[in-house]
């Protein structure tokens, strides 16, 4: 009888103390998706409802919109002869090449001799000053600030589409817009056919939509305005704020987050982002490529957050948002596999009650969650999220990997938490560590198969 009036009470104790579902959900599907999510829908209503509000002409003596012919192309290149010349002849079909700027970085390869083929402005840096270092002798060397009214920043691997231009200028036709954010979009032809090489290929494209979609689409909305990254890959920027931004400053391993985070600090504008300006890049289909492409990322974010102090402003508190998600939900994450090998254990084996230290936390896991609350709160969340992006992105093949998505984020979330302390005092010098380049291959549905629907 004892035993069963303990029994009673254990459960209601449980049932008492257990996380509620909808919390999982939230965690899993993220909070700043909710926030920015919405206020993207209401950007979307703006523009539908009231074209005319949302539309931003320049005011008089403002800096007018830019055209096609005022646009340089700067390209950081180290190390890049397998995709540089395919890179540069679809560039061709946007831009004179008279136009186009490779700077070589330390180049051992056949790069300097493929740009110099593709009849393009070549130089080398001195010496391996790393991507930032590049980009900043590029702007100086060939006076881009000066001679343009924009310059695009292009990594050696990015393909654009050949509506990039046509999508991403009209947004510097606001006089507040200074830089504009290419829309990523991973490049599916040229990955391996090997089993992982497809979960990561498809993984990242998965992250590329939701994050592009529910957060960076909400947060460029010209009434709150607050993109945490313009991303390196495919940039665009007003040339006249390029002087007013330190480029490469020491002790930084990539230089986009800095660079966005220096628009917001100096009050320089604001920054665009339209879904319709795509970019097709490649992502690491090696699971150590892609691991070390991750740490870099995460790195340079806690570096440029470390750099940079707050201010009472929207891009500071959106921030603080992020990184305090960012924290907590990657804590739930990297416990979730240990979570879930212990309420396994629970169901097979009473005994594991037993066991020292694991019987205890096998209690004090039981009390919060069980399998079931997981099941609804925490996979099947994530399965919807694919199932809406292989809906949006007309591409079912993202379903076939959906059980594999939530590990590999707990994996994004291990590192994320493990370079924050390295951020406090690691520096680094910016020296290239590209993933290993892929050869495009063109097939008759390449057209479609990298693009995110405007």
């Amino acid at each position: 009888m004892d035993k069963a009036v303990h029994a009673l009470a254990w459960t209601e104790d449980r049932e008492r103390k257990m996380i509620p579902t909808w919390l999982l959900i939230l965690f899993i599907c993220g909070i700043n998706f909710t926030v920015w999510g919405t206020i993207g829908v209401l950007r979307l209503l703006e523009r539908r409802v009231a074209p005319m509000a949302a539309a931003q002409a320049p005011s008089s003596g403002a800096p007018a919109g830019v055209r096609t012919g005022e646009v340089a192309v700067l390209m950081a290149a180290h190390n890049e002869e397998v995709v540089i010349s395919e890179s540069l002849a679809a560039l061709g079909e946007l831009v004179d090449p008279e136009a186009v700027y490779v700077v070589s970085d330390g180049s051992t390869d056949r790069t300097v001799e493929l740009a110099d083929a593709a009849g393009v402005n070549v130089t080398e840096t001195p010496a391996n000053v790393g991507k930032a270092g590049a980009l900043e002798w590029g702007i100086r060397h060939f006076e881009l600030a000066q001679r343009y009214q924009a310059v695009l920043l292009l990594d050696a691997d990015t393909r654009l589409d050949p509506g990039y231009l046509a999508a991403a200028l009209p947004l510097f036709d606001d006089p507040e817009v200074v830089a504009v954010a290419g829309c990523a979009v991973t490049d599916w032809r040229s990955s391996s056919s090997g089993f992982l090489a497809r979960v990561l290929t498809a993984h990242r494209g998965r992250v590329y939509a939701l994050m592009q979609r529910l957060v960076k689409f909400g947060q460029a909305w010209r009434r709150t305005n607050a993109v945490q990254i313009v991303p390196g890959f495919a940039s665009l920027y007003r040339a006249s704020v390029l002087p007013k931004l330190e480029i490469n400053p020491p002790g930084l391993v990539i230089e986009d987050f800095n660079m966005t985070f220096e628009v917001y600090r100096r009050r320089l504008g604001k920054v665009g982002f339209t879904l319709a300006a795509r970019a097709v890049t490649q992502d690491p289909d090696r699971f150590r490529d892609y691991v070390r492409q991750v740490k870099r990322w995460t790195l340079g974010f806690w570096q440029s957050v470390r750099r940079h102090r707050p201010r009472a402003d929207l891009f500071s508190i959106a921030l603080g948002a992020f990184i305090v998600e960012l924290i907590i939900a990657g804590l739930v994450l990297v416990l979730l596999p240990v979570v879930l090998v212990l309420l396994v254990l629970a169901e097979v084996t009473a005994a594991v009650f037993t066991w020292p230290v694991i019987g205890d936390a096998t209690q004090v896991v039981e009390r919060y969650v069980s399998l079931n609350s997981l099941l609804l709160g925490v996979l099947l969340p994530d399965v919807v999220l694919t199932a809406l992006v292989a809906a949006v992105e007309r591409r079912p093949g993202y379903l076939l990997w959906a059980p594999l998505y939530l590990p590999l984020r707990v994996i994004d979330a291990a590192i994320a938490l493990y370079t924050l302390p390295l951020a406090l005092f690691r520096k680094s010098d910016g020296r290239w560590t590209s993933p290993t380049r892929r050869e495009y291959i063109e097939t008759p549905e390449s057209a479609h198969s990298g693009r995110l629907l405007a």
